[in-house]
């Protein structure tokens, strides 16, 4: 099994260009020449701020000491800093309540004193606080609150970490994309400021996010690239979630004893520096890789620790890997009951996160396993859906991932392009300058043949930028016809998504309720063809008993008419429901048909107009008293492109005039005067095309309007509605990436909209 660990949040402390230890010495004389209380309580701050990366403990204990010396002077600006690190420390130890409270405190205080860069440092870790216990999107929205600060006060040091913990959170939600796009954003402006310790982060969390999306080799680039800057700037910190995930990358690949040692690498620095919670995920791995190598006694000896130190560290994800990497290594020796004690465990610490993703899913499938094998198979069916409902929310998210990383792709080539091309021009007009001051130098020496030698020059020059006109014209249009090219390939990406969401909608349901709808509708047609008969047979023993009625008993007479009246109103009612039920199946069967693969462009005005029709006069055919409709169309003059299933559209278009009728009738019965119509209307709203049917029925009550499209809901009665139809049709819809909803008021009118996406030049092209 292969664990995930949690990427690094950038705290917002002092920059490092140093080793950690000189600097701290550095800090140390400082201190002790201050001239001041409040200049040796703010060098005291940064001082704690460079003990996080050696020694939490530390850390933790000298902000404590110097919240009371900034209260005793009321130095509260020392104050506001030297809680945010406090809050930094409880976070890294797990007491996330300690830290909130201090937070809470740093914040209201920078808000009255209006210290907005230390508000936001304060917001910074507010993100920090929630991305440590998993909760990833509150992580996001404190984060996003401090940009505006940093960019207002020109912080480009407070963006790098901005940037870099944004895309922390996109990449542990599985948003790779959003997270690669945020920590380039944050190395290039560390790259710029020179600032190492940055770059280290930065490549560390970028390597992750690699890892993650299953790139190895640009994952171990950069780890190998982070260790090296950790070791030179003394990061002791970065050294360790580099060798962690290290170890991850090496059990991915089965090497199990390389893993073993890169995790035991990292688990003995997360001790030196007090992070339980590395500690844990680190003996996590080892344990696991070690179980691998079948030594299982030692796996579990190292599981154990992981687990009680995991608990002490209080991060929902790192309790969840300890357990569930427990429950593995005693799946591996066949002790079932005592894995799924471990796993469930696991996912109990998991019931607040945000967590979903693969490694989840694999979760689920090996508790399934352990529900099997101990006989719990009510259990392992529901644990093995709950895996496969993961897996197929996986494989959607990788491939609309895979989508939108083609299209950052050309976007960022297409601006590195832009960026060499204006360059070059550049460096032609300097080159150019330069020339022409030549040239006048040359004058002042040489009047006569000075002249001569400025036109060739002029000339040579507006060749030279005529030539990198031309260059740069041909490169524009190279980048056109890679941008149409790169559109026409998303396109088909999109097209396959939907092939995709639909197969894998078949293969998890449609087999199964399919081949029961199919066993089922044969019994079914017998039941009704048989009660059919047993009436007919009943009618002849009637016929037969009114033929020798004198030689029966008044009496008996009596009895044997009101059980044969009570027979046949008994078949009629098998009849009736087997017939509804046959039409609910048959309907099940046309939802999960797969549907047709071609798609048809063509003007839905004339679709409408051809089908409409058709579908009213079969759905009047069979009412009585019979049902006169006016069919009204107010149809848009100019054509409507749309791309559409004809056959499912077809079938949409009918069901939608069924419903009408149905209303219109019940309107009818109630109301003697009253005239039925049914309009049709369309119209294009920016690039969608609306159509509208509306008919004059009887309308839906409001309690009914919310649960129209829930499948099995109708509001005809048994015998004539199933509750697929408008289920269906919104289904169809959404095919097609359109919407559908439904306006009613009762006792008035009913009215269904569909927008479906226009054609348009773009979109062909």
């Amino acid at each position: 099994m292969k664990y995930e660990y949690l990427l690094i949040y950038l705290l917002m402390v002092v920059q490092a260009s140093q080793a950690q230890t000189p600097k701290l010495d550095s800090l140390n004389r400082l201190i002790n020449q201050a001239s001041s209380d409040t200049a040796r309580i703010s060098l005291i701050n940064k001082k704690i701020d460079l003990l996080v990366d050696v020694n939490i403990d530390s850390a933790l204990a000298l902000s404590l000491k110097t919240i009371g010396q900034a209260q005793k002077i009321n130095f509260k600006a020392g104050e506001i800093s030297a809680r945010r690190s406090l809050a930094g420390c409880y976070i890294l130890k797990g007491d996330y309540t300690a830290a909130k409270n201090n937070l809470k405190t740093a914040e209201d205080m920078a808000i009255s004193l209006k210290e907005m860069s230390r508000l936001l440092k304060v917001y910074n870790t507010y993100g920090m606080l929630y991305g440590m216990q998993s909760k990833y999107d509150s992580s996001i929205a404190f984060f996003q609150k401090g940009i505006p600060i940093a960019e207002q006060g020109a912080d480009k040091s407070g963006l790098e970490k901005l940037y870099m913990n944004i895309g922390t959170s996109y990449s542990m939600l599985s948003n790779h994309p959003e997270a690669l796009r945020y920590e380039q954003k944050a190395l290039r402006l560390a790259e710029t400021n020179n600032n190492y310790r940055n770059q280290a982060l930065c490549l560390v969390n970028m390597a992750n996010t690699y890892k993650a999306m299953g790139d190895d080799l640009r994952a171990e680039q950069r780890y190998t690239r982070a260790i090296k800057l950790a070791q030179q700037e003394g990061l002791k910190n970065v050294e360790l979630y580099a060798y962690s995930n290290m170890a991850t990358i090496y059990t991915s690949q089965r090497k199990s004893q390389k893993a073993y040692e890169f995790a035991s690498m990292a688990a003995k620095l997360s001790k030196e520096m007090g992070d339980q919670g590395m500690e844990a995920a680190s003996l996590t791995t080892a344990a696991t890789s070690l179980a691998e190598q079948k030594k299982f006694a030692e796996a579990e000896r190292l599981g154990k620790s992981a687990i009680d130190i995991a608990n002490e560290s209080r991060q929902p994800l790192n309790i969840h890997q300890a357990y569930a990497s427990m429950g593995t290594i005693l799946k591996m020796q066949n002790k079932y009951a005592a894995a799924i004690s471990s796993y469930e465990k696991g996912f109990a610490a998991l019931k607040d996160a945000d967590i979903y993703d693969s490694q989840t899913g694999d979760i689920y499938r090996e508790l399934s396993d352990c529900y099997e094998k101990t006989g719990d198979y009510r259990r392992a069916l529901s644990t093995y859906k709950i895996a496969a409902t993961i897996a197929d929310s996986v494989r959607g998210k990788e491939n609309i991932r895979k989508s939108t990383e083609l299209s950052m792709n050309y976007e960022f080539e297409k601006k590195e392009q832009a960026a060499q091309i204006e360059q070059q021009k550049q460096n032609a007009i300097a080159e150019a300058r330069q020339i022409a001051l030549l040239s006048g130098l040359v004058l002042m020496l040489l009047l006569a043949g000075v002249s001569f030698y400025a036109y060739r020059t002029k000339h040579k020059a507006n060749t030279l930028l005529e030539a990198q006109k031309q260059q740069l014209q041909q490169q524009k249009s190279q980048l056109e016809e890679q941008k149409v090219q790169l559109q026409k390939t998303l396109t088909e990406l999109q097209s396959t998504q939907r092939q995709l969401v639909q197969a894998e909608k078949m293969a998890t349901m449609g087999k199964l309720t399919k081949g029961i709808v199919d066993r089922i509708l044969n019994p079914l047609n017998y039941i009704n063809n048989f009660s059919l008969a047993a009436k007919d047979l009943l009618r002849e023993v009637t016929d037969v008993t009114q033929k020798y009625q004198p030689t029966f008993d008044p009496n008996d007479l009596d009895d044997l008419e009101d059980s044969s009246t009570m027979l046949s109103q008994n078949l009629d009612k098998i009849n009736q429901h087997g017939n509804s039920t046959a039409r609910i199946l048959q309907g099940m069967q046309k939802l999960l048909k797969e549907r047709s693969s071609t798609f048809a462009t063509l003007d839905v005005n004339h679709f409408l107009e051809q089908h409409i029709s058709n579908s009213l006069q079969k759905a009047v055919a069979d009412y009585t008293p019979p049902l006169s409709v006016e069919l009204i169309f107010h149809l848009q003059p100019q054509p409507l492109e749309v791309t559409l299933l004809t056959h499912e559209f077809t079938e949409v278009i009918a069901n939608l005039i069924d419903n009408s009728c149905y209303s219109l009738s019940e309107q009818q019965r109630r109301q003697a005067d009253f005239k039925p119509a049914i309009q049709v209307s369309t119209q294009q709203l920016d690039d969608q095309a609306e159509i509208r049917i509306r008919d004059n029925g009887r309308g839906i009550p409001p309690k009914e309007l919310a649960q129209l499209f829930n499948p099995f809901f109708t509001t005809k009665p048994t015998a004539k509605g199933t509750g697929l139809g408008l289920y269906m049709s919104k289904d169809v819809i959404e095919y097609l990436q359109g919407h559908m909803k439904i306006e009613s008021k009762e006792g008035e009118y009913t009215d269904v909209i569909i927008h479906l996406p226009l054609v348009t030049a773009e979109s062909i092209a």
